[in-house]
């Protein structure tokens, strides 16, 4: 019965050790994980670059499960190479052993501390950075705690039968012991916590070092596991090449270490001045040796993983774009027209939503909506793609003209992006609601908002065609269909407001979704303006600073 309960407050120490460390990544990422998941976009562009930052961002999270799982979501949405990416992921596996050499050492005496500056900040601040910090000292405080009590418990149950009896049999088993830490580091989704673990293990004497060292292994193994499962979505193959190529530089190095742990062993022992800090050498030399080995190799190696793992390519999917030429990189008057070509199907896929909700607000048209979540999946995608295609561009090649063409095309994008979430969420979800409460909208509403969906498309096709031929006429035109959309609101928000005045309550709940959707209309119009008549307006001077009246003149 005791030897149960000791493993009962084992686990229970695990477990506060677990969480203590989740309390400090989840407080560092709420802190400043948009700064860092910005400063790793941006530092993702060469492999010395990539290693560096993957090390630091690993090393202020404390996971690199977590940095992996960040390099895994730019390198499935294309923003960063496959090259640099892998760097990166070798960067935050040796940023890990960072924090396991800290934590080597005996730090209990801060526990208390951390815990109560770290209540103390919480509790004292509102939400915010200050208070996220506050959590990150109650995990690090906790972190400490349960390594002491780890400490305390394996005094009483080092001769603990069962235990000894588990031990005995993977001290025999390597292979075994790997695959053991391997589940046991993805269940915990950290390497940190296991390797520190196996430290306190091996510094009572529980286990051999040569078992730690295997231990060690598996936790190498299973942090690899968590980007292949969690961060790759689709049934795109290329998608899973940076967490498969991680994958298999931690397989690789693991048999290596396997093979070489008798002789690595006696050695690593005799230099450490006790075993825990020679788990936590082990550790740190096996991640520095697999990126030595791997850093120079990244180029070929991330080529056979391009050719092993090709792109999928559907002719039909509508995300896939058809005139973002690579090859055109080197000129980028050519670059910016295939961007234009691009952009300018993005306009036809919001002409389709729109025509999907006009034909919505008609009748039940059901069955569009899967088309319509795929086109507005497709913008997203195409959106994204265009911006990082003209964001690569070569600055230096770029004359003043190539620079105003760049920007027309990312305000273009972008807006056309907004306008179809928009329809899509707005418009589109209108006309759901209608059917969900069976509402119905007055024969005057239904022919307004068929009549102002006409000319939305009819603005949508003038901003389209605005884009490509810099007319300074049409961009006035169509610039001054914001005031008719905003008058068109303001008169049905009147009329509205009337009827309720007048005791028409019935209409009250349709008649606000109706200006729910001229609102809608009126966001989009707005969008389509700032796509492609504004920015013509603006480089001619044709636009004022402001609205407002000037106060001198009033």
């Amino acid at each position: 019965m005791s030897g149960v309960l000791s493993m009962l407050d084992f686990a229970g120490y695990v477990a506060l050790l677990l969480w203590g460390v989740h309390m400090v990544q989840t407080g560092v990422q709420r802190a400043f994980g948009s700064a860092l998941n910005a400063f790793l976009g941006r530092t993702l562009g060469t492999r010395a670059r990539a290693f560096m930052a993957g090390l630091g961002i690993t090393a202020a999270l404390q996971s690199s499960t977590a940095t992996g799982l960040m390099i895994t979501g730019f390198a499935a949405a294309g923003a960063v190479a496959l090259v640099p990416a892998l760097a990166a992921m070798l960067g935050a596996n040796v940023g890990t052993t960072l924090i396991v050499q800290l934590l080597s050492f005996d730090l209990t005496s801060l526990a208390p501390i951390l815990i109560l500056a770290g209540v103390w900040m919480f509790r004292r601040y509102p939400p915010g950075r200050a208070r996220d910090l506050g959590r990150v000292f109650i995990g690090l405080g906790l972190l400490l705690l349960s390594l002491h009590s780890l400490v305390a418990l394996f005094e009483p149950i080092e001769q603990d039968p069962l235990l000894s009896t588990i031990l005995q049999s993977l001290s025999s088993q390597p292979v075994l012991a790997v695959l053991i830490s391997a589940a046991i580091t993805w269940a915990a989704h950290s390497s940190v916590a296991v390797v520190v673990l196996v430290m306190s293990l091996v510094s009572h004497g529980v286990v051999d070092m040569e078992l730690a060292f295997a231990l060690v292994l598996g936790a190498n193994l299973g942090t690899a596991v968590n980007p292949m499962l969690e961060g790759v979505s689709g049934d795109d193959p290329a998608s899973r090449r940076l967490p498969m190529g991680n994958l298999l530089t931690r397989v690789a190095g693991v048999l290596a270490g396997l093979v070489l742990l008798p002789w690595v062993t006696p050695f690593l022992s005799g230099m450490a001045s006790d075993p825990g800090h020679a788990v936590a050498n082990f550790h740190t030399i096996f991640n520095i040796a697999v990126a030595a080995v791997f850093l120079p190799l990244l180029t070929p190696y991330g080529a056979l993983l391009t050719r092993w793992l090709p792109k999928r390519v559907d002719p039909n999917d509508p995300a896939r774009p058809q005139y973002l030429d690579e090859s055109a990189h080197d000129v980028p008057a050519v670059a910016l027209g295939n961007a234009r070509r691009e952009a300018l199907r993005m306009t036809d896929m919001l002409q389709t939503l729109l025509l999907y909700s006009r034909a919505g607000f008609k009748r039940d048209n059901r069955h569009r909506l899967i088309q319509a979540r795929q086109l507005d999946q497709a913008i997203d995608k195409l959106e994204t793609a265009i911006t990082t295609y003209v964001a690569t561009l070569d600055q230096e090649n770029m004359t003043q003209a190539d620079r105003q063409q760049l920007d027309a095309v990312l305000a273009y994008v972008s807006n056309i992006g907004h306008a179809a979430d928009v329809a899509y969420h707005g418009l589109l979800g209108h006309v759901a609601r209608l059917r969900k409460l069976s509402l119905q909208l007055a024969p005057e509403q239904r022919t307004h908002v068929d009549e102002t969906l006409g000319e939305l498309i009819a603005n949508q096709r003038q901003a389209a065609a605005l884009f490509v031929n810099d007319d300074l006429r049409q961009a006035r035109a169509l610039a001054g269909e914001k005031t008719r959309f905003r008058m068109l609101e303001s008169e049905a928000a009147e009329s509205h407001l009337q009827k309720i005045k007048s005791g028409e309550v019935d209409a009250a709940e349709a008649g606000a979704l109706y200006l729910d959707i001229l609102r809608d209309m009126k966001g989009i119009n707005t969008y389509l303006v700032e796509a492609s008549a504004y920015p013509l307006l603006a480089r001619h001077g044709e636009l004022l600073p402001s609205r407002l009246r000037d106060a001198t003149s009033v």
